[in-house]
């Protein structure tokens, strides 16, 4: 497997023009959180041409089912109609680990979180802009997933979140 590239990965995406918000660390890092992370998460759009156009980037990434026992991870069939059996998948790609979680915890999915997303600039090279959760989506997920690694991200990102409100115009200093 190739080096971690997210933007590959999203760049793809792009280009089969899947609707999708970008979750997770990732989208933490792209609000300016300094968090690490070894995979990218999205939360897709569940409708029936979405997971068309995602099922056809997803065998453009070369995506197979990431397990602890296989690190090139194993074949599965590409399909919408499997796709939305699973309101989650671990998969391994050519460009690195995504992972798609229809149904984050503590939201009502993509509807959800489209509402307060922002289409935010990924590459400066070739200005790929994508759907980003908001900072107070990302919290308010790893709130309720309650995860150790969450829960030790938590603070960093309600610190990063609290700078935020401060620098907005006409944010009061008191």
């Amino acid at each position: 497997m190739a080096e971690f590239d997210p933007v590959r990965i999203l760049r793809c995406l792009d280009d089969h023009e899947v609707r999708y918000v970008v979750i997770g660390a990732v989208a933490a890092r792209l609000w300016g959180a300094p968090l690490l992370t070894a995979d990218i998460d999205i939360t897709p759009a569940d409708d029936p041409p979405n997971l068309a156009a995602l099922s056809a980037a997803l065998r453009e990434l070369g995506a197979r089912l990431r397990t602890a026992n296989e690190p090139e991870g194993v074949e599965f069939p590409i399909e919408p109609e499997l796709l939305a059996a699973a309101t989650s998948w671990t998969l391994t790609t050519r460009w690195g680990d995504l992972d798609l979680v229809f149904l984050p915890s503590g939201s009502a999915g993509y509807r959800d979180l489209i509402r307060d997303a922002s289409n935010l600039r990924v590459s400066e090279q070739d200005g790929l802009t994508v759907m980003v959760a908001s900072l107070s989506d990302v919290v308010r997920t790893k709130e309720a997933a309650g995860r150790d690694k969450d829960r030790a991200a938590l603070p960093l990102l309600r610190k990063t979140l609290e700078e935020s409100y401060r620098s907005r115009p006409g944010a009061s200093s008191s």
